[in-house]
């Protein structure tokens, strides 16, 4: 696993398609997250932006291989296996984006509530965030994994797939990543808040349970 890890994350790297949900983040980031704001609810928005940018990140390093170079390397490794170090790749790369975000929100917002009556503990700011930051990162993965192959082989429909799962993943009752993400934003208005532990526990099982699905699936289909 180590080195398909590293042959995805070089295939990734040297295609530079990474540049195109990178600076889409970057520009939902300088739209959203502002200097002096109020920390939580920028938190919020840097963390709910992660999840399409997952989604779309899965979806180029399934992709990223040409046919031949997929064979070769499922002939050599199995085809479970490129599966899925394509997906740890886009997921890992987009927990380090996290991470980066995170630290980034936290250097430029304010560590108040909405109405400035009340200060927020960054430490803690900066747990809530990241957790829910991750917990965006892994429900986009599974998103990202369900609308691409081999699932879904079309490109349109992939693309589409996508984008309403990214949707409904952060405005569907119960989702991980919606719950996270109203945490952030309620207790930027209360002051009262508390890390996403439980949306995110929920968020890995229905990562790995997806992974598992579509690794199976693309073991079948080769």
């Amino acid at each position: 696993m180590t080195a398909l890890l590293r042959y995805q994350t070089a295939l990734l790297v040297r295609s530079q398609r990474w540049l195109a949900p990178l600076l889409l983040y970057a520009a939902v980031l300088a739209v959203g997250v502002q200097s002096g704001q109020p920390v939580l609810g920028s938190l919020g928005v840097a963390a709910a932006a992660l999840l399409p940018v997952t989604a779309w990140a899965v979806r180029l390093c399934v992709d990223q291989e040409p046919p031949a170079a997929r064979t070769v390397a499922s002939a050599a490794a199995g085809p479970r296996r490129v599966h899925l170090a394509a997906l740890l790749t886009a997921t890992g790369c987009a927990a380090v984006l996290a991470a980066v975000a995170t630290a980034v929100v936290l250097l430029v917002s304010g560590p108040v509530t909405d109405d400035g009556a009340r200060a927020v503990s960054r430490p803690s700011a900066a747990l809530a965030g990241l957790l829910a930051a991750l917990c965006c990162v892994l429900l986009g993965a599974a998103v990202g994994a369900l609308s691409t192959r081999p699932v879904l082989g079309r490109r349109g429909w992939s693309v589409a797939a996508a984008v309403l799962g990214s949707v409904l993943a952060l405005v569907t009752t119960g989702s991980p990543a919606r719950h996270a993400v109203t945490a952030l934003v309620t207790g930027s208005r209360t002051g009262t808040f508390q890390p996403p532990v439980l949306p995110l526990l929920g968020a890995a099982v229905l990562a790995s349970a997806t992974a598992l699905l579509v690794c199976r699936l693309a073991a079948r289909r080769g």
